[in-house]
């Protein structure tokens, strides 16, 4: 199994709670249409300290061709037109478990 562990930060704290809700809609949806996803967790961070991220998702695949599947499937590349436009900072983490 390959786990895709995703830490995202809004840079604009205006709205955070708004928008934090609605990126966990957003990705929640998608394991219900990449059939690559096997499963999906989202949690919004709730610490206030300055080094927390925003968002936490991590993510499930049988190998890396279904992670790269993911990366392609147009509801995903959906989400990352809207973390463009929200401007954020992320960091990635992918490996087999």
């Amino acid at each position: 199994m390959l786990r895709h562990i995703v830490m995202i930060k809004f840079n604009d704290r205006e709205g955070l709670e708004e928008n934090s809700e609605y990126l966990k809609k957003l990705l929640m949806d998608l394991e219900k249409s990449v059939d690559s996803l096997n499963k999906m967790q989202v949690g919004i961070n709730f610490s206030t300290r300055p080094a927390a991220y925003d968002i936490v998702l991590i993510a499930d695949f049988d190998d890396e061709a279904g992670l790269d599947s993911y990366r392609i499937h147009p509801e995903h590349i959906e989400v990352l037109n809207y973390l463009k436009e929200k401007g954020v900072q992320s960091t990635v983490v992918d490996y087999f478990n």
